[in-house]
């Protein structure tokens, strides 16, 4: 019966017999994808975990995470700019969807204007950790080894071209040092041999790391943003630590294809908004190393352009670039 009704509205509409906005207000009537173009158990897959358990009670619908790794998020995410704009493929992006475009020399779509921002979700700090093996005990001390030997370090990231990669290389770049990039394909085998100490070191997202840093398998030097976090209040920022200026944040926002309806962005935002100010979701992603950070739409698309316009200056700075 309910795909009777289903076909019946989609009569109606084609018929222009029923406008689009009442079919709108059917929003959902099946499960919603929910892509996450990064390898599972990472920074990005955790929160879509929290949140599209969430929105599934919320909405009446299932939002199914779908995994789609690979080219720094650029698969996963060329994947939803060309699937249809109805509301039922989203994806939840990182920094790194704003990196794509300036480190491989080719992205098979524009990030800024290919998709329809629905809203930011939040914002975290990454941590800089190393192996207990590694004698540094201090940012200041892993720079002297690492100008004493000189790709002798090696720092583990979830890929060629994203966060972790292009955290690494800003800190070669502002301490003149010369680290080895190890790329992983996600960010549970980089941490996996970082705690192995096939690797030393690591820019790694909070929620992949602090459970082993709080059991003291890895040691935090430092954090990637210019304030501490409430997790880890007594590691010091990489600025405090002697890289002055030093600062990135990661963000995640949700997006969906180009020319959505305006109808379900703002059912989306609606409901997305009163999930972020759930306290249950706000401890969940606080255990999880993150802060909710919701912007609506316009803000949100404002700051994905000053974000585009400031990774650009850095990529070309560092000179990094993939095929």
């Amino acid at each position: 019966m309910k795909k009777l009704i289903q076909y019946f509205l989609v009569f109606l509409v084609t018929a222009g017999l029923l406008s689009p906005m009442a079919a709108y207000a059917q929003y959902p009537d099946r499960p919603i994808k929910l892509i996450v173009p990064f390898g599972p158990g990472g920074f990005t897959d955790v929160v879509a975990r929290i949140l599209g358990q969430k929105l599934s009670v919320a909405m009446g619908q299932q939002f199914v995470i779908e995994n789609k790794p690979g080219a720094g998020s650029t698969i996963g995410t060329d994947f939803v700019a060309k699937s249809a704009p109805d509301g039922y493929t989203l994806v939840m992006v990182s920094t790194a969807h704003v990196l794509g475009p300036w480190v491989y020399k080719k992205v098979p779509y524009n990030a800024l204007k290919d998709f329809t921002v629905v809203c930011r979700l939040v914002d975290s700090a990454y941590v800089f950790v190393v192996n207990p093996k590694v004698p540094a005990k201090n940012v200041k001390e892993f720079i002297a080894l690492a100008k004493a030997s000189p790709d002798s370090l090696r720092y583990a990231s979830s890929g060629n071209g994203g966060n972790q990669h292009l955290m690494g290389s800003l800190f070669a770049t502002m301490t003149d040092t010369k680290l080895q990039h190890v790329p992983y394909k996600g960010s549970s085998g980089a941490t996996n041999d970082l705690l192995a100490g096939i690797v030393e070191s690591s820019f790694a997202g909070v929620p992949n790391v602090l459970p082993h840093i709080q059991q003291g398998k890895l040691r935090a030097l430092a954090v990637t943003t210019n304030a501490r976090i409430p997790q880890l209040p007594n590691v010091p920022t990489l600025s405090e630590a002697g890289v002055t200026g030093y600062e990135a944040s990661v963000w995640l926002a949700l997006l969906a294809p180009a020319n959505t309806p305006t109808d379900i962005v703002n059912k989306l935002n609606q409901e997305i908004a009163k999930v972020m100010a759930n306290p249950e979701t706000k401890k969940a992603l606080y255990d999880a190393g993150v802060e909710a950070s919701y912007a609506p739409p316009e803000a949100m698309s404002k700051y994905m352009a000053l974000e585009y316009d400031r990774w650009g200056k850095v990529i070309k700075d560092a000179n990094v670039t993939l095929q």
